[in-house]
């Protein structure tokens, strides 16, 4: 019995009940079978098919969508989120409603800015979806029917013809349109689903799938499996189940429990002390100590961080988008910098999926185009056979005489007197044709290269050249002729070679991505030899591994991965294979993207770091897929990588601000809280935090240099440099204070007492100064190295520099502060930017001679892994010492033959005695 399907009679239009889907045992349960005998001239009835419909369901594959109110919830987890809202609810319990609504405010807006920018990206692919058959010819109440591809049900007859998407799985039943037996089978292009460039010849009782192409013939076939039931929908069950936390969200989370974890030890710390201190009239009342230490919390907590973050990827993404790039997950324009690995399918993606005309073999006395004009003679005029197609299209395109023609299927000069078709018994057609130049008859014959050679008596070097086609994955064609005035004399023209050929770009766009520190690693179902050819025409290595190394359990994990990370490429693979190849990189610490287009790429794509569905890609890959390719080709990713670095280094400039001004900040007020009890006012620790992070959202549209290597997000590294660029302006900040409270004489009340509105002019002072000297770091952390190297856009310095002046003015005028001198709000203000040319100097030192970190998230790497790089430092040492050895041993047999040669009066040594190459990568993998 068919287990997991509904089975069901219809004996006499009567409709028994249907049996669960849960395997539960149904009296009425019949073979699958039954189902299926439908009368192909009459098709099934509208109440059969109405019937079938409610009990199957449609034929659709549905992308199952998250529910739009929890999607948007989501953006209220996190760690930053967290803290944020614990912000909110302090501020509700001691009724704080101004700072209540501004940090609200702001838990919105980030959670509105995510959301809104995926829902634009999402929006954009859902426009996209053109790749599948919406139409199809079907018989229905014995008449032949244009349906919706919905509404077809198991058991319905459809007619397939030249060009039609197969609209579902279904069974050939060897009749034509028109109910009579035919012979001639269906040629199906699969490499969607199977990732095999040549089509697949299907006869009477074999089964179409879904989402396959006609290419040629004409039969009737009944729906056996739709929807989900289909060999694409079940692909779909692998994506459904490939759930992993993004890169991206993994850093965000890092550095938000950094800064959370070191803004509740110092406010807690603040929180004790003033509880416990014996002089603090409030001591004991929680509620009242925790006001000044919540306003603390709110300026410090990077509120503005996830904001940033968000409108950075936004911005990008929306650029990429006019480039053809369309982002469907907003964190993948930052993960798609840090690439380290691209896993490229090859058909359809590296190559063009069209068998072409390739380099041939030709016998003495025979040209090219002579090649190519026989094999059009001895070509069936309208076949869609990729071969035939193969053929024809390179004879029009070189052949003078083939072009410009009034008649399309006449040879100006020849008349085709008589033409036998292919037939699978003697392997190859044969035309008879006449020459109306002289008169002559001949006949041509195309078909197997062994086939041909064998008929024109043998040929040595024609066997020796198709056998180094079938080395190098070529499908070779053999084209012989008569020799006029002998009948059956043949004589041997040549040897077509076919390839589906690599696009135009792919080779140039693999040598830009080595060289942006990117491994290339090409994934294809077809044989390792074709593989093999392939890679070697885009210039990738020649070690490519097949099926059978990604099975062997017998070897160890870690050889695997050696072995994967080696490799240029895999063949015979499955979609499981591809799944376990995306698998084993991640698992070595490695950032991977999968590019694809058919539906043996979705699972791959849905694991993958990023997932990027090609142009022409399915519908099921699309869906799978983190970004989607409008333009054909590689060369749209090459423009992604470049802009998403761009991105990746606002946004970590950012970061390295953020983080040094939170440090700066809590630093320096723990300290003067606990020593002087002393603070600025609320409202003005609330002005620096929006004034400044709302300023800094200008960085989306920043200039910004592009890596030439992937991007890592270094986080010990940023941590450290934050924390000791935060302590430098602590340190900064004390002089100012200790300046102006002991020299100045802006501290003139007794420490304890409560001062007047005009006292406080030292609130102006480290004002105007804590919100300059970190903000104007920014300028120094947007780089790596020297601030001056790149010149920030205007825009950028129009509101860093406009939002400081009018910090300046209020500290002149008095908005909102006491006043105070100009020159000393213009010496403060002078002060912050010069101090931040002495910072950028310590920056460009540490990120010059820290590389920690590079290949890993952590600080230093730990233990387990530190064995395991030392471990593979040895092995290099002793796979170079084999190696050496195996070339001096070569180098010996190349001179013994050399001399060998000589010695036996070889007046001309064949070059190929010098060559001692040997395919050394090949070997290290098996090594």
């Amino acid at each position: 019995m068919a287990r997991g399907y509904l089975e069901l009679r219809e004996p006499d239009n009567q409709v028994h009940r249907r049996h669960d889907l849960k395997n539960e045992v149904d009296p009425v349960e019949l073979e699958l079978d039954d189902l299926f005998q439908t009368n192909p001239r009459t098709g099934l009835s509208s109440e059969q098919a109405a019937h079938r419909l409610q009990t199957f369901g449609p034929n659709e594959i549905v992308e199952k969508r998250p529910n739009q109110l929890l999607k948007f919830l989501s953006y209220f987890v996190g760690p930053i989120a967290f803290l944020i809202q614990l912000a909110c609810i302090i501020s509700a319990v001691v009724k704080d409603w101004f700072n209540f609504s501004i940090i609200l405010g702001l838990l919105f807006l980030n959670a509105i800015i995510g959301y809104v920018e995926e829902s634009r990206a999402e929006s954009a692919v859902d426009a996209l979806r053109q790749t599948l058959a919406l139409k199809t010819r079907c018989w229905r109440d014995g008449q032949l029917q244009e349906l919706d591809t919905s509404v077809l049900v198991p058991g319905d007859i459809i007619v397939l013809r030249l060009g039609d998407i197969v609209p579902a799985d279904a069974k050939l039943l060897g009749l034509s349109s028109s109910g009579t037996e035919t012979d001639g089978d269906l040629l199906v292009d699969q490499s969607a689903l199977t990732g095999e460039s040549l089509a697949v010849r299907k006869k009477k009782g074999d089964e179409v799938y879904s989402s396959t192409v006609v290419k040629q013939g004409q039969q009737m076939a009944v729906v056996t499996k739709t929807g989900l039931k289909t060999y694409i929908g079940m692909a779909a069950h692998l994506i459904a189940t490939t759930q992993d936390e993004g890169h991206f969200q993994k850093i965000i989370g890092r550095i938000g429990n950094f800064l959370i974890i070191f803004t509740l030890i110092l406010v807690v710390t603040i929180v004790i002390i003033q509880f416990l201190n014996p002089a603090n009239p409030e001591r004991g009342q929680v509620l009242q100590i925790l006001g000044p230490a919540l306003i603390l919390a709110v300026a410090a907590i990077p509120v503005g961080l996830p904001t940033v973050m968000a409108v950075t990827m936004a911005v990008g993404a929306r650029g990429l988008a006019a480039k053809q790039v369309i982002i469907k997950r907003l964190a993948a324009v930052e993960e798609m910098s840090s690439l380290s690995v691209l896993c490229s399918d090859k058909t359809g993606t590296l190559t063009l999926n069209e068998l072409t005309f390739d380099e041939p073999y030709l016998n003495t006395g025979y040209s090219s185009n002579d090649l190519l004009l026989y094999s059009y003679l001895a070509s069936e005029f309208g076949a869609n056979d990729p071969i035939e197609l193969a053929v024809r299209t390179a004879a029009e395109h070189q052949v003078p005489l083939l072009r410009n023609r009034q008649v399309s299927h006449k040879v100006p000069g020849y008349d085709i007197t008589s033409f036998v078709p292919f037939n699978p018994s003697v392997k190859y057609t044969e035309a008879t044709v006449r020459d109306t130049n002289t008169g002559a008859t001949f006949k041509v014959a195309k078909g197997a290269p062994q086939v041909i050679i064998k008929l024109v008596g043998g040929n040595d070097p024609a066997v020796r050249a198709y056998m180094a086609m079938a080395k190098r994955g070529l499908r070779a064609l053999g084209v012989a002729k008569t020799v006029e005035g002998f009948k059956d004399q043949w004589v041997l023209v040549g040897l077509a070679s076919m390839l589906d050929p690599p696009r135009p770009d792919s080779a140039s766009t693999i040598e830009r991505c080595q060289r942006m520190g990117i491994q290339v690693k090409m994934v294809t179902g077809d044989q390792q030899i074709i593989a093999k050819e392939v890679a070697r025409r885009l210039g990738l290595g020649r070690v490519i591994l097949d099926a059978s190394h990604l099975a062997a359990s017998s070897v160890q994990e870690e050889h695997i991965s050696d072995r994967f990370n080696r490799a240029d490429g895999f063949a015979e693979v499955t979609p499981e294979h591809k799944f376990r190849i995306v698998d084993v990189l991640q698992k070595r610490g490695l950032l991977v993207g999968m590019t694809g287009d058919g539906v043996n790429d979705a699972p791959a794509l849905k694991k993958a770091n990023v997932g990027i569905a090609v142009h022409g890609c399915t519908d099921a890959a699309r869906s799978a897929a983190d970004i989607v390719l409008l333009a054909p080709g590689l060369s749209t990713i090459i423009e992604g990588i470049l802009a998403s670095r761009a991105i990746f280094q606002r946004m970590r400039s950012y970061a390295l601000y953020r983080i040094t001004s939170t440090v700066h900040f809590l630093m320096f007020f723990f300290v003067v809280i606990v020593v002087h009890d002393w603070t600025l006012p609320a409202k003005l620790l609330i002005l620096i935090c929006i004034l400044n992070d709302a300023a800094t959202l200008v960085i989306a549209v920043d200039n910004a240099q592009v890596s030439s290597q992937p991007d890592k997000w270094r986080v010990g590294q940023l941590i450290f440099l934050s924390c000791f660029l935060g302590f430098l302006l602590t340190g900064l900040s004390f002089g100012h204070f200790y300046y102006f409270k002991n020299v100045a004489g802006y501290f003139p009340w007794s420490e304890g007492t409560e001062p007047t509105p005009e006292d406080r002019k030292l609130d102006s002072i480290m004002y105007l100064h804590i919100s300059s000297a970190p903000h104007f770091l920014i300028f120094s952390t947007r780089l790596t190295g020297f601030f001056w190297e790149s010149v920030p856009s205007v825009m950028f310095i129009t509101v860093i520099v406009g939002t400081q002046i009018i910090a300046l003015l209020m500290v002149i005028f008095g908005w909102l502060t006491p006043a105070v001198p100009a020159t000393q709000a213009l010496a403060v203000f002078a002060i912050s930017f010069v101090s931040c040319i002495f910072l950028d100097l310590i920056k460009v030192l540490v990120f010059r001679y820290w590389t920690m970190g590079a290949h890993s998230l952590s600080c230093a790497p730990c233990g387990p892994r530190r064995k395991m790089l030392q471990k593979r430092k040895r092995d290099a040492v002793l796979q170079q010492r084999v190696w050496k050895s195996i070339d001096k041993t070569h180098a010996v047999v190349a001179k013994t033959r050399v001399l060998l040669a000589i010695r036996d009066g070889g007046s001309k040594i064949p070059q190929t005695m010098y060559d001692v190459s040997w395919d050394r990568q090949a070997a290290a993998v098996e090594f």
